[in-house]
């Protein structure tokens, strides 16, 4: 009867043993999903993270580049404002100075 007694407790034994060997490797998979699941879900964190400093940085170029274009466009109308001052200034005094080289070349010195 001890025999009998012995061998049913090994069997037990070997049906524990399956038995958590069941339960480890559903715990690895479940650890390997549940990992699996973080890393996707870091990955899309990631993605739209750069997506959104991209498109901030886009923003920036097109806000600077547009400031810049109507920088240049005010600067071309104040160089002709310039411009244009500085020829009637000139045609001002055209006359004054075209008697004053004149007069420096015919005056000999002596």
């Amino acid at each position: 009867m001890d025999a009998m007694r012995g061998q049913g407790g090994i069997q037990m034994l070997l049906r524990a043993e399956q038995e958590a060997q069941k339960i480890i490797t559903d715990a690895r998979n479940l650890k390997m999903t549940k990992l699996k699941q973080a890393k996707d879900e870091a990955e899309r964190d990631s993605a739209a993270y750069r997506s959104a400093l991209e498109q901030e940085y886009q923003r920036k170029i097109s806000k600077n580049t547009g400031s810049s274009g109507s920088n240049i466009k005010r600067l071309d109308e104040e160089t002709e404002l310039k411009i244009k001052r500085l020829k009637d200034a000139t045609k001002q005094v055209h006359d004054e100075v075209i008697g004053m080289l004149i007069k420096q070349v015919i005056t000999i010195k002596t």
